[in-house]
């Protein structure tokens, strides 16, 4: 069993999920939000943001945990919608180096 879920649970080419993404997975993972709607970025935007206010970071990872624990075979593919929902909601943001700064001068 928990060789066929680790082979299951493995995510996409994406690689490890960073801090904010695992938190907003997680934060839509507890919410009450249904793939099956076929949600709008706005609604996921809005109901990820009511549902960290609600229970906090840990309310959601407790949520969670508690499903995965009492239905792991629906809890999989939920929270792989969840990440896979956030990653195109919230898309990752490429930071470009600024060009025209100048090294600070320090006085000594």
């Amino acid at each position: 069993m928990a060789e066929t879920l680790a082979t299951r649970t493995s995510l996409p080419a994406h690689g490890v999920p960073g801090t904010f993404e695992v938190v907003r997975a997680e934060a839509l993972f507890a919410s009450t939000l249904q793939p099956s709607r076929s949600p709008s970025s706005d609604q996921v935007r809005r109901v990820v943001a009511t549902t960290l206010r609600l229970l906090g970071v840990r309310g959601c990872a407790a949520r969670m945990a508690v499903e995965f624990g009492d239905h792991p075979d629906t809890a999989v593919a939920r929270m792989n919608w969840a990440l896979a929902t956030v990653r195109t909601v919230y898309p990752e943001t490429s930071v470009t180096p600024a060009t025209d700064l100048r090294p600070l001068a320090f006085s000594g």
